[in-house]
């Protein structure tokens, strides 16, 4: 028998053994000690019939409370779409070799990230006390500003321009984020600079945008909540509706913070899935998926193969 033979036996024979993963008793501990407290916790919570929960299953799926969520997603999806798009414009604007286009960007930065959201919103829904007529210049346009500043429009107007100020300021952080040689690079290649923009520099940008964008869109479910005060019939003034009539006000405030949770909770699926599909090429491995992790903490034992072994 040769001894590159032997050599394949053994490698092969090592794969037949396994590495036992050492004992973190404190882990475990830990573990039960928060197991512990959460049951607790979860008792209290349910066993206290201050909190109304026959009332909280009654409402759970009630009509205007499911018209409320529908309105809500309409204006997270409206207002981040407009944020998005304007905060790209805002964030190529701040980084302009052009003074005045980059004082513009700056200013409107300032003014959206200077003045509370709420402020915003109630300067949108009043806009008629300052403009009764909306012209805009134009000779023979004459708008009733009260027709069309509607409470919804208001509402997308002040969240949507405010989230640009934000927005911009994560598409620039991303693009800075990227080698200046690949810009230098595409202007080599002849590649003007709205294409190496768009082609080049925002597509590898998007590992670092990606993640906070998921963390302002969740925020922003959040803060239509605010639009309450001017009457949108989103999920938090459906609920106050409600308790406004039967006076039930805890429990219509735990329905709608359960359908805020689910809601968050399925957008944090989303841009967990949506981070891992952009970290593709950037990392050696990607982040792995909850499943993947449950199955890692209760394996015993892990295979030689997995540690890098080679027949």
């Amino acid at each position: 028998m040769s001894i590159a033979t032997e050599r394949y036996k053994t490698a092969a024979a090592a794969d037949d053994f396994s590495i036992v993963k050492a004992r973190h008793p404190g882990r475990w501990i830990s573990a039960a000690v928060i197991v512990f407290i959460g049951l607790l916790l979860l008792r209290s919570v349910v066993s206290n019939p201050n909190f109304g929960w026959a009332t909280v299953g009654m409402y759970i799926r009630d009509v205007s409370i499911v018209r409320g969520i529908a309105i809500t997603l309409e204006l997270t999806a409206i207002c981040m779409v407009i944020g998005i798009v304007l905060g790209v414009v805002l964030a190529v604007m701040r980084i302009s070799a052009n003074p005045v286009v980059r004082t513009a960007s700056f200013a409107y930065i300032s003014f959206f990230r200077g003045t509370p959201v709420l402020v915003q919103l109630l300067f949108w829904y009043n806009l008629a006390a300052l403009y009764p007529s909306i012209t805009l210049g134009i000779p023979g346009v004459d708008l009733d500003a009260n027709a069309i500043i509607t409470p919804l429009t208001a509402a997308i107007l002040g969240l949507g321009l405010n989230q640009a100020a934000y927005m911009s300021e994560i598409v620039r952080a991303g693009i800075l984020s990227v080698e200046h040689g690949q810009s230098e690079a595409a202007g080599a290649l002849g590649i003007n600079r709205l294409q190496t923009m768009r082609r080049v520099i925002l597509p590898q940008a998007m590992r670092v945008i990606i993640p906070p964008t998921g963390n302002e869109t969740i925020g922003m479910l959040k803060t239509t909540a605010l639009v309450s005060v001017i009457s949108v019939p989103e999920l938090l003034y459906s609920a106050q509706i409600i308790y406004a009539r039967n006076f039930e006000t805890i429990p219509l405030l735990m329905v709608a913070s359960i359908w805020y949770i689910v809601v968050t909770s399925i957008l944090g699926v989303g841009q967990f899935y949506l981070e891992r599909h952009y970290a593709k090429g950037g990392q050696r491995s990607l982040p792995p998926t909850p499943w993947q992790q449950l199955k890692r903490f209760v394996r015993v034992h892990d295979p030689l193969s997995a540690k890098g072994a080679k027949k």
